[in-house]
């Protein structure tokens, strides 16, 4: 799955779209941004409520492609120029992680995982 489907995939808007549009391995779900520094895998999908700028700078330390913010999160500005400045994607969506993580799965998850 490349970054552009996930818009679609999710039902998602994006909100960041300065990005390269790559392929996927994976996908990640936490809200605690120690774990995702932890667990992630780079060209992986971070799934999180985490909405802030730091989020940004742990999807950019470990080469994540995009975040997708639940629960229709507001999202802030510095947030936004963050993503941008990185080439990370920006996705919001009134779904839940769980969700989310569920229509992710069939195509990004790693059997055995």
């Amino acid at each position: 799955m490349r970054i552009s489907e996930l818009e679609k995939a999710l039902g998602a808007r994006l909100v960041q779209a300065k990005f390269e549009d790559r392929d996927l391995s994976g996908a990640y779900t936490s809200d605690l941004l120690s774990d995702v520094m932890g667990k992630a895998e780079a060209d992986s999908v971070l799934i999180t409520i985490q909405a802030h700028k730091n989020t940004v700078a742990v999807a950019s330390l470990l080469g994540l492609g995009a975040v997708v913010l639940c629960n229709d999160r507001p999202i802030p500005e510095d947030m936004v120029q963050a993503a941008a400045a990185e080439g990370i994607a920006i996705l919001t969506t009134p779904l839940s992680q769980f969700e989310v993580s569920g229509r992710l799965w069939p195509e990004l998850g790693k059997s055995g995982a």
